[in-house]
């Protein structure tokens, strides 16, 4: 075998592209059903678990927007666009020129738009960011008025072009909340400016991507949010998914995997995408050195945990104070806590196995603070779920450790 050949196929990493994308099939016509739409009715979010592919499979939707004549703009939202409104605004125009700094401006359109008088005849202007922000800065009223008067002047310049329209794809946009203590709205305005600006059947549209805590917050910011979104959720891969995720990328690479190592692998990684791209990268780093030896290759299945433990759930299991962590084990020991939970369910738990149980308030208000330290979240149901997968299998490895 050549050096080539024995290269590790497998690529984990936060948005990394897999080698081979796995399922998603529906999620995709989902998407390419929204961006067929004449009028803009409904815009998406694509919500799940870290490490359940939403960066990877929004970059997918990319290129299947480009063969529709869809312009695309954005980024990951970090947590400084929700400083203020203004921010927010900057971000938007930032992205937003990037796809129409090479669209040239007519004389007689500039004429007409606020903020600038006569021209020469000699001046051409173009779509950058020095040309928004100054439309913004010069027209009158609220943030709101201004970020939709350059919107909809954009359109105006885009749709002689034949363009369907402008996608508005944000990555990690659960960070992204309103701030009221400091009279700060920027996910108001966010919707309240799409929503204004598609009424006028400007086809500017929303991909919003992030954990299963950014619905909630879209519909307690304006509760029209409920009918503006599509929720396209991502949850693990089946079993023949997961084993397309293992097996497609090495149908050419000499070394293969017996189907004991794959279903071993299935079964650790839980279909999450992450960790079978983890896990499987792990095995043939371990497999490469032994094939060059002459040794028998075997899956290190336990070094694999360990490692797996130490570089995915040992940062956040940090967080957590030793009473929170009782609290987590007691979770993690019910039949359903990897899909979700209820405080009565922890309460009942708690009162058959524990000497000292916690009481209904206790847990709610523990509930609150693991919430805030990015362990569990609550849906709009009222019921909780961990936010990290698998993390009740490391819980209860954790524990078993101490026995």
């Amino acid at each position: 075998m050549t050096k080539t050949q024995l290269k590790n196929p497998f690529r984990p990493g936060a948005g990394h592209m897999p080698p081979y994308l796995a399922g998603r099939v529906a999620e995709t016509q989902d998407f390419l059903h929204l961006i067929d739409q004449q009028t803009i009715l409904e815009n998406m979010v694509l919500t799940g678990l870290r490490g359940v592919g939403k960066t990877v499979l929004l970059d997918t939707f990319k290129p299947l927007a480009f063969e529709k004549g869809w312009l695309w703009v954005g980024t990951d939202l970090s947590e400084s666009a929700s400083i203020s409104e203004e921010n927010l605004t900057i971000r938007l125009l930032t992205d937003l020129s990037v796809v129409t700094s090479n669209i040239t401006v007519s004389k007689e359109q500039v004429s007409r738009t606020v903020g600038f008088g006569e021209l020469k005849e000699e001046v051409e202007i173009k779509l950058g960011f020095n040309f928004l922000i100054t439309l913004y800065n010069n027209t009158p009223g609220l943030v709101i008025d201004k970020l939709k008067n350059v919107l909809e002047f954009v359109w105006v310049c885009l749709k002689p072009l034949e363009i369907k329209g402008v996608i508005f794809a944000y990555d990690e946009a659960q960070n992204l909340s309103d701030q009221a203590h400091k009279d700060q709205y920027p996910l108001g305005v966010l919707l309240d400016t799409f929503q204004s600006i598609q009424k006028k059947d400007i086809p500017f549209m929303l991909v919003l991507t992030g954990l299963p805590t950014l619905f909630p917050k879209l519909v307690d910011s304006r509760t029209f949010a409920e009918r503006m979104f599509r929720v396209v959720t991502l949850k693990r891969l089946n079993k023949d998914d997961s084993r397309d995720a293992i097996l497609k990328p090495i149908e050419k690479h000499p070394l293969k995997l017996s189907e004991i190592s794959v279903e071993l692998i299935i079964q650790q990684s839980g279909g999450y995408p992450y960790f079978i791209q983890f896990i499987c990268r792990e095995v043939y780093d371990a497999f490469l050195p032994k094939i060059a030896a002459g040794e028998e290759p075997i899956v290190p299945l336990d070094e694999i945990t360990r490692k797996l433990d130490t570089d995915f759930f040992a940062g956040r299991w940090s967080r957590a104070t030793d009473r929170q962590r009782d609290l987590l084990f007691l979770i993690s020991r019910l039949q359903d806590c990897e899909d979700e939970f209820t405080v009565q369910e922890i309460v009942d738990l708690a009162e058959k196995s524990m000497p000292k149980p916690f009481s209904s308030s206790h847990v709610s208000q523990m509930l609150s603070s693991l919430c805030d330290a990015g362990l569990i979240y609550k849906n709009r149901h009222g019921k909780y779920s961990f936010a990290v997968p698998l993390l009740g299998q490391f819980i209860l490895r954790q524990m078993g450790s101490k026995a």
